[in-house]
């Protein structure tokens, strides 16, 4: 075999591989979806259908209708959104912040505080429930969502200093003088040269904070008394009773959470994008 045939049936077999790597990942999106605009008979089977051969808004117009625990389905979908942007607004601006000062200054306790940062990333979630409880309350904030905001970036906060730290780090610092010399003040250094090049990273860690945020369920459940502050992933148990479990109604409800995590994205991605092409040269 010539190499050039070698390398052609190499690529043809990563491609193969990238392609059963994606089928296998999409897969349980698509399960989800369809089993959404699936008639009951067709849900509840042993058979397997992979398309829905009657196509029914039945469960999601239920969802829509119906709500869910007496409430409107928008009325949790808010509830997330409050906490997932708030979460990101208030997280990504305090992890720029440290990060720049983590990797522009040398302090003392530097190194002690970045091993502290993951060492509270190795603690679960479930060993800090009481003790952030007890905050919560002793701060007022219980039964609101605020108090799940300020959880949701403190969480999300150690993973975030340690991502932008790095992309601070990778920007070289002629550039940040370059500006001083030319007159700007470190304000204006910091966001117009250093913000556009850490704008990738930024968006990167954005992105984990929302789906961290909106994806959250032990601490909604927890900090939340009244209904009417739950969040979709807790809106979602109530379909799971009893006398039986609603799969046609948890699929359209989990395609309905799934919708503003993609829309999320896309908006972030084209920020992404023109975060990596912004310069901070002058010209």
């Amino acid at each position: 075999m010539t190499p050039l045939a070698r390398k052609r049936l190499t690529r043809i077999a990563l491609n193969g591989a990238g392609v059963l790597v994606f089928l296998f990942a999409i897969f349980p999106v698509y399960w989800m979806v369809s089993t959404s605009f699936k008639a009951n008979d067709q849900i509840f089977t042993t058979d397997f259908i992979p398309f829905p051969t009657h196509f029914t808004f039945e469960h999601v117009t239920k969802v829509l209708t119906d709500g869910v625990a007496g409430n409107s389905i928008w009325v949790y979908m808010r509830n997330s959104a409050v906490v997932a942007l708030g979460t990101v607004l208030v997280g990504s601006l305090f992890a720029l912040l440290a990060a720049t000062a983590v990797a522009r200054f040398r302090f003392k306790g530097r190194t002690s505080f970045l091993i502290t940062l993951l060492v509270v990333q190795m603690i679960p979630c479930e060993a800090l429930l009481i003790p952030l409880f007890l905050n919560v309350r002793r701060l007022g904030l219980y039964d609101q969502l605020l108090g799940l905001i300020v959880i949701q970036v403190g969480l999300t906060l150690p993973f975030g200093i340690w991502m932008l730290r790095t992309f601070v780090a990778a920007v070289p610092r002629s550039l940040e003088e370059a500006a001083w010399i030319d007159g700007a003040t470190r304000f204006t250094t910091f966001w117009k040269v250093l913000f556009p090049l850490v704008a990738p990273g930024l968006v990167a860690t954005s992105i984990f904070s929302f789906i961290t945020a909106w994806n959250d369920l032990i601490f909604a459940l927890v900090l939340m008394k009244d209904t009417t502050g739950y969040t979709m992933p807790v809106a979602l148990q109530f379909f799971f009773g009893q006398r039986g479990t609603d799969w046609g109604a948890i699929m359209a409800t989990s395609t309905l959470m799934t919708l503003p995590v993609i829309a999320f994205f896309l908006v972030v991605q084209r920020r992404m994008v023109s975060g990596l092409v912004a310069g901070a040269v002058k010209g």
